[in-house]
């Protein structure tokens, strides 16, 4: 360990000083450094649940563990028994994010995987009805650091994406390029990130998807390069996908097979774009909705759609956890889908939107 670096107090890995997160295991690491800003979308439970949460001081607390599952003995900080070298858990096989009551994320390892390659990163304004952004990330298993890439892309792009969106000359048409403009520089923004988290003499350098969904009082916008995935799903009404995925499965359904068959092809969830040294095209595919109503806007990895790829079918899935907080329908979703099978990790985040708006603002978009 250097002399600036202290201990993460959630896995003990060395962070550099300033750093924000930690490298190893993703936890935040506010308070490590006086002289560190808190991020905006750091909420005091965004730390990875099977961790003790970070004290926000000056000082950084004394990282603790659970004792080894398989003997009881003590976890070292490379998360190994130095009694009978068990591997214990990582913080990152399952984390959850709630920065407002209205706004909520889990991320888990699923079942057969042994590592967690997904990501998130959530900001939300306190009030509901306020400004969210929701950011999934899902790093490529074939890649190298595929893990440590996806978690640095979902917060490199979320840290342009929780300012306030401009509003360009005010016209319909300068706003949604001006908010365009954004969504496109946090797709750069992630893009870079994976790259810096790649080794240039791989021969499968990291890579990940990238799926973003902002909302804004009365309209939600979204941009996506992948497979990773949007829903807008109303109380009433029916439910619609609002990204376009960039797979071999959805070229199979513009030429004509049907959805149900396209997904369950072999080649299905080959990504013929992606964030990497070794990208094609990271130019996201960018879309708004009118959000007017009682709704939730839901942003997931193929972990969850692979079970409920249809709007109704997962409509149907939320409302089968019997709850309205983000929190615990996103734990319901992700047990759903371990459930089935979990073949990929899983990662759901949530907001609920609509509930809170004045009868009479309740179609007025306000952009």
């Amino acid at each position: 360990m250097t002399p600036d670096a202290a201990p993460c107090p959630a896995c003990g890995a060395p962070a550099p000083s300033g750093a924000r997160f930690c490298e190893g295991c993703g936890a935040p690491l506010v308070g490590t450094d006086p002289a560190a800003p808190v991020p905006r979308h750091a909420a005091a439970d965004a730390t990875p649940i099977s961790t003790p949460t970070a004290r926000r001081s000056a000082v950084a607390p004394t990282p603790t563990r659970a004792p080894c599952s398989a003997c009881g003995g003590e976890v070292g900080p490379d998360l190994y028994c130095t009694t009978c070298g068990t591997k214990a858990p990582s913080p990152r096989d399952h984390y959850r994010e709630a920065p407002a009551s209205w706004v909520a994320g889990v991320c888990d390892r699923g079942v057969r995987h042994t590592r967690n390659e997904d990501a998130m990163a959530l900001f939300a304004e306190p009030a509901p009805g306020g400004r969210a952004v929701l950011v999934v990330c899902d790093g490529v298993s074939s890649a190298t650091d595929s893990d440590r890439a996806s978690l640095a892309a979902a917060r490199a792009s979320l840290e342009v994406l929780a300012p306030a969106l401009p509003r360009g000359l005010g016209t319909a048409e300068s706003i949604e390029a001006a908010a365009s403009a954004v969504l496109t520089r946090a797709a750069a923004a992630a893009n870079a990130a994976v790259i810096a988290h790649s080794d240039p003499s791989s021969e499968n350098p990291a890579s990940c998807t990238w799926v973003a969904a902002v909302v804004d009082g009365h309209t939600v916008r979204h941009a996506g390069i992948g497979d990773s995935r949007a829903y807008l799903l109303p109380d009433d009404g029916p439910g619609c996908r609002l990204t376009v995925d960039d797979s071999l499965a959805e070229e199979l359904v513009e030429a004509g097979t049907p959805r149900e068959q396209a997904e369950n092809d072999p080649s299905a969830h080959t990504i013929v774009r992606w964030l990497g040294l070794d990208a094609p095209d990271t130019t996201p595919r960018i879309g708004a909705a009118a959000l007017d109503g009682p709704a939730w806007v839901l942003v997931c990895s193929d972990g969850l759609w692979n079970y409920a790829s249809e709007p109704a079918a997962l409509r149907a899935r939320v409302d089968a956890t019997g709850s309205t907080d983000p929190q615990e329908v996103a734990l319901g979703l992700v047990r759903w889908a371990c459930e089935q099978g979990g073949r990929d990790n899983v990662t759901v985040a949530l907001a609920r939107v609509g509930t809170q708006w004045p009868e009479t603002e309740a179609r007025e978009d306000h952009g």
